[in-house]
């Protein structure tokens, strides 16, 4: 437990500068869980939840659910995407999933099929959501918009 020093020998300490990074090439099946940056040039099929920033790379693909407090999207996302602050949606970002977010951006270029709902608060949303399925709200929209066409 202790040396001879007196320190502990417990490993290194959470640094938050570091940045995690999943390159491409690296194929990962199940969920990561992060207290810091991260970057998916890879693939991931599983969750990926981080307490920090999360950036998906333009040869980056996520089929699952993505959890964090910022966002950049460059790649293609298969799933959900909760972010707790701020989510940019880049120009080469493909998303299929429904998001949850305080604020988003979204460039010009970037496909994004899905629901967007804004709300501060992640379990808000998802009630929400579940009560506009259950009472036909979000069916009733699109056809609304799709007999407009």
């Amino acid at each position: 437990m202790f040396g001879s020093n007196g320190k502990s020998e417990k490993g290194p300490e959470f640094n938050p500068a570091t940045v995690n990074i999943i390159n491409n090439g690296t194929n990962i099946n199940g969920d990561i869980v992060s207290n810091g940056d991260i970057r998916i040039d890879g693939t991931l099929s599983g969750t990926i939840t981080s307490k920090s920033k999360m950036v998906l790379g333009q040869t980056g693909s996520v089929e699952g659910d993505i959890n964090a407090q910022h966002a950049d999207i460059s790649g293609i996302v298969k799933g959900n995407i909760f972010v707790n602050e701020l989510l940019t949606l880049k120009s080469t970002s493909k998303v299929y999933g429904d998001v949850v977010t305080k604020k988003i951006i979204i460039e010009a270029g970037a496909e994004f099929n899905g629901r967007c709902h804004m709300k501060s608060d992640k379990n808000e949303a998802i009630a929400s959501t579940k009560d506009a399925r259950s009472n036909g709200q979000i069916a009733q929209s699109t056809e609304k918009v799709n007999t407009a066409k």
